[in-house]
């Protein structure tokens, strides 16, 4: 395997997580009786540009196309988020009803409703046809495609060029990451801004987050990486901050090289040198990510063992991606240990988690039953599901956070 960027040849393994189903194909009923395929998921680092990447068994159509079941405005916390985003930039880039905005996998426009509601023109762009559909009807316009270079074109033929182009956790979502950052080029206007969000592999690595590894995800991205690849593409990142999002982000604001109207912030000398002070870019840093993991899969495993010997009632909250990654690496199967995850979505309700087969229930599920603990998967908003459930401190029920120190909460 060469690395998707630079082509160098891939030999430092960070994580072999064995394999695994995709993350998000949830199962219905009537397929319960077929076999899943399941993919090696193996996560590697290039030891030239730094870039950290699995191989992309499954082409991203298959992943991200009709069946896909994730949609955004089902957390509270991230459409906060996107509106206090908004009312951010629309000052900062001086957007008005004559500017272009362009959002890269816009989902079900859960952040471009915010500028609609301000009358300045958008739309998106979206492979999932499920959420773009929802996203439509919303009066909010979105493209169903892939985005590269060859869409960039089309879309400036159709559009024009933009003044702001928003990606938010889609970078590492994009198999041929070149041809993406390519794209991005095209489409922006002489003095446009492109802002992304992504998580930042300083997080994962120090946070042992290897939940969040998982076949939809092509690559894991540190600042440094990203302003290469950026830079290669004729663009310059000029700002970056740090966000609280999926256990620690980076928003990077990027033009094109020669726009003098936007000088580089010193956010990004100082970011890149804390990735370099804290050994990103050194071999030993990702050669002891592994028994880090392991260590992880062995306490949870060995908690949920202990209790449910001792006869406690352990359910799950979210139907995230990243719990299944857990689930799958810990082998677990069925409903011994774990009876159900509930979910707000009515997308993934009566359907089966991938791999561990465990039922989607909805969350009232959890008061009817009032189990003892209550295993937080996506504790990237586990504030925000903790207060959701707060009424579990009746049954004196327990919160469960497995990554990246296993904690118990009380409710």
């Amino acid at each position: 395997m060469n690395c998707r960027n630079c082509g160098t040849k891939l030999s430092l393994v960070v994580c072999d997580l064995v394999s695994a189903p995709l993350s998000n194909a949830y199962i219905s009923e009537a397929e319960l009786s077929k076999p899943e395929i399941y993919y090696p998921l193996c996560l590697y680092v290039c030891d030239q540009c730094w870039l950290m990447q699995i191989e992309d068994y499954k082409i991203a159509d298959e992943i991200f196309g009709e069946d896909y079941r994730y949609y955004s405005s089902f957390s509270s916390l991230w459409l906060n988020h996107a509106e206090k985003y908004v009312r951010m930039i629309i000052p900062r880039l001086g957007l008005g009803v004559n500017s272009k905005v362009m959002e890269i996998a816009s989902n079900d426009g859960y952040l471009l409703q915010y500028f609609k509601i301000e009358k300045i023109p958008c739309f998106g762009v979206d492979p999932a046809e499920g959420p773009a559909q929802k996203a439509n009807e919303k009066g909010i316009e979105t493209i169903v495609s892939f985005f590269d270079s060859d869409m960039a074109a089309e879309i400036v033929e159709l559009k024009g060029k933009q003044d702001l182009i928003i990606g938010n956790n889609v970078l590492a979502h994009v198999p041929d990451i070149n041809n993406f950052i390519a794209g991005l080029e095209v489409c922006l206007s002489p003095h446009g801004t492109i802002t992304m969000e992504f998580p930042h592999l300083l997080e994962l690595i120090h946070q042992t987050q290897f939940d969040t590894i998982y076949h939809e995800h092509y690559s894991y991205l540190s600042l440094a990486t990203v302003e290469s690849i950026f830079k290669k593409h004729g663009l310059r990142i000029y700002d970056v901050e740090k966000v609280f999002t999926h256990g620690g982000s980076l928003r990077i604001y990027a033009c094109h090289t020669i726009d003098s109207l936007h000088p580089t912030e010193r956010s990004v000398n100082l970011i890149i040198n804390e990735e370099r002070s804290r050994g990103l870019f050194e071999e030993q840093t990702y050669i002891d990510f592994q028994r880090k993991v392991n260590k992880i899969r062995s306490r949870f495993l060995k908690f949920l063992i202990e209790q449910r010997m001792a006869g406690k009632r352990i359910v799950a909250y979210g139907a995230a991606a990243k719990g299944n990654t857990l689930l799958n690496y810990c082998g677990i199967k069925g409903t011994e240990l774990i009876e159900y995850v509930a979910d707000a979505s009515p997308f993934k309700q009566g359907f089966y988690l991938p791999g561990s087969r465990i039922p989607i229930v909805e969350p009232q599920r959890i008061f009817l039953d009032k189990p003892d603990f209550i295993i937080i998967f996506p504790w990237n908003i586990k504030n925000e599901i903790m207060k959701q459930l707060e009424g579990a401190r009746e049954w004196e029920g327990k919160f469960i956070i497995p990554i990246p120190e296993l904690e118990v909460i009380d409710a």
